[in-house]
């Protein structure tokens, strides 16, 4: 999807269109505050100079997506609101809506099954399409198909999308990029050394700052310079696996299949303080903080229908050093409770001396709910005694906050 999250701001305030706009920030009810001051004006007829500006924003948010507008100034995602500011002053700044995103993203993935089936979901605004076997999906080399779903996607939502077809998953993900926003973008197996060797090393999803920076100091930029290097060169330098996977990809090669029912590995909430907090002179704040992501985990697994036995927190201080520990469960938990008491108990197992800007709790070791209570009954079932062998979760034992 183009600029996602921002362009669902775009539905609700058109008057936007075509400035510069950042997502982030914090989750601010800018709503409210606008039409506390229009009265009872509609959002699209709120004038452009009550809204807030990105050089007004004081704070340690990041950059959730950025209008194209926006992203002329260099201004992109990831990127600290504050350093955003420099770049783009005035900039029109707007918090996540994350209720809005997840109904936009339920309803664009609609309309896509309706058209094409087979789809793998890969987060809020991306998915992989196999339309192989879609009547018509090999016309024009998939070009009808695609314009077909950015139609169908546009009716449902509003909103606009970029679509690369390719051979796989590797080479549609680099095409989709090509011709933003609201493009079409055909890459076959030939155009291999026209298309995808000038690129850079980092365009390969899966190629991170650290590998990208290793390849550079060996002298290695382009995908194609990489597709030059002998397989056994790579695997010197990077190891069996990702040497053989880097000779892979740079040569277009994945055998990767659309997947339509994979299940997450876990489920995590963090947040980024305004200012740097004490675990001794904030308790009380962080404490608050604590207790409300846990509920929000607690309400990610309840809603999604699964269930967890790993707790674990994530902490990172004031020198951006981050640290995890994690609590196992002898059973299954979606409780709020429980995961704030679990959580508790890791947290009593890192030091808490230094300031901290970060903190997120996470469940993992997943199962679906009811999976999870057929297995309780069936081991309560095959206990001698009759009971079963849940272990009571622990006291907060004197935690911290």
């Amino acid at each position: 999807m183009d600029a996602f999250f921002a362009s669902i701001e775009l539905l609700r305030y058109p008057q936007l269109k075509g400035l510069p706009v950042v997502i982030g920030g914090g989750r601010r009810r800018v709503d409210e505050a606008l039409l506390e001051a229009q009265g009872e004006r509609a959002l699209r007829f709120i004038p452009l100079a009550d809204f807030p500006r990105l050089k007004d924003y004081v704070g340690r948010g990041v950059i959730t997506t950025a209008t194209y507008a926006a992203r002329q100034f260099g201004v992109g995602s990831a990127m600290g609101m504050m350093k955003a500011a420099k770049l783009c002053p005035d900039a029109i700044v707007l918090p996540v809506d994350f209720d809005e995103v997840r109904k936009y993203s339920r309803a664009f993935k609609e309309a896509i099954r309706d058209v094409a089936p087979l789809v793998e979901d890969r987060g809020v605004d991306e998915v992989y399409i196999d339309f192989t076997d879609v009547p018509g999906g090999q016309r024009d080399g998939g070009r009808s198909l695609a314009r077909l779903l950015q139609r169908s996607i546009l009716e449902k939502t509003g909103l606009t999308c970029s679509i690369g077809v390719a051979p796989n998953k590797l080479i549609a993900k680099m095409a989709s990029e090509f011709n933003k926003p609201n493009g079409i973008s055909i890459v076959q197996e030939a155009d291999l050394q026209t298309l995808i060797w000038p690129l850079p090393c980092r365009k390969i999803n899966g190629i991170g700052p650290k590998s990208d920076a290793k390849l550079a100091a060996l002298n290695i930029h382009t995908i194609g310079e990489m597709a030059a290097q002998d397989l056994g060169w790579l695997i010197d330098h990077f190891g069996q696996a990702t040497g053989a996977w880097m000779h892979d990809a740079a040569w277009g090669r994945d055998m990767r299949p659309v997947v339509t029912d994979s299940e997450p590995v876990s489920m995590s909430r963090e947040t980024t303080f305004e200012r740097d907090l004490h675990a001794v002179r904030d308790k009380t704040e962080l404490g608050a903080v604590f207790t409300r992501l846990c509920g929000r985990v607690a309400e990610d697994l309840q809603r999604k229908g699964y269930v967890g036995k790993t707790i674990g927190i994530k902490l990172r201080y004031d020198n951006f050093q981050s640290v995890t520990r994690d609590q196992t469960l002898a059973h299954f938990t979606a409780d709020a409770t429980t995961i704030r008491q679990t959580a508790g108990l890791a947290l009593k197992r890192v030091p808490l001396t230094q300031k901290l800007r970060l903190l997120g709790v996470r469940v993992g070791t997943l199962m679906k709910a009811e999976d999870a209570a057929a297995l309780q009954k069936l081991s309560a079932s095959t206990n001698a005694a009759g009971t079963t062998a849940e272990e009571p979760v622990p006291p907060y034992m004197d935690q911290l906050f």
